[in-house]
């Protein structure tokens, strides 16, 4: 197949996302720190097609602690259906680009599943478990729900979406 950075479809996808995120409601609160998230993964974009990629699927949770301290971890599906694991820590960074309710954020740690035949597809991958560092820009939706755009390397776009869980 030849390379496209997005094809028809995909494009598509993100043209409505951003559209929704345009259209939040006003009422929606800037990020906060020192919350807890349930984050889902609807839909990855991978910046090369290939029959090999199946659908990535991700459940994961969230912590950001008062400071801005990110510790993270999830389940998912990889781009090949393998089922991986990640643990996470990093840092959530507030009013991002100089706008309310958006926020960066960067993420290391370790994954695991990315195994036989496809160990090659993640750099320094030994034996299934593999370093990574992912990037990500988040919007707040809602005081309860944001979308988050994180970059896989340089092989997909993920769409996460995060819902806070309330502190007790």
């Amino acid at each position: 197949m030849p390379y496209t950075i997005f094809p028809p479809r995909a494009r598509v996808l993100v043209l409505a996302a951003l559209a929704c995120l345009s259209c939040a409601p006003a009422a929606a609160q800037s990020p906060v720190l020192g919350l807890t998230e349930a984050n889902f993964s609807p839909l990855t974009l991978h910046f090369t097609a290939s029959n090999e990629h199946k659908n990535v699927l991700l459940l994961g949770a969230s912590r950001v602690q008062d400071d801005g301290t990110l510790i993270s971890g999830a389940v998912f599906s990889n781009s090949f259906g393998q089922p991986c694991v990640a643990l996470q820590v990093g840092q959530r960074y507030l009013n991002a680009f100089g706008r309310d309710r958006w926020y960066w954020q960067w993420t290391v740690g370790p994954v695991y599943g990315y195994v036989a035949p496809y160990n090659h597809k993640v750099p320094l991958n030994y034996k299934g478990l593999s370093p990574v560092f992912i990037p990500s820009a988040g919007y707040q939706l809602t005081d309860k729900l944001s979308a988050q755009f994180t970059l896989l390397g340089n092989s997909a776009l993920m769409l996460q979406l995060a819902y806070q869980i309330p502190d007790r």
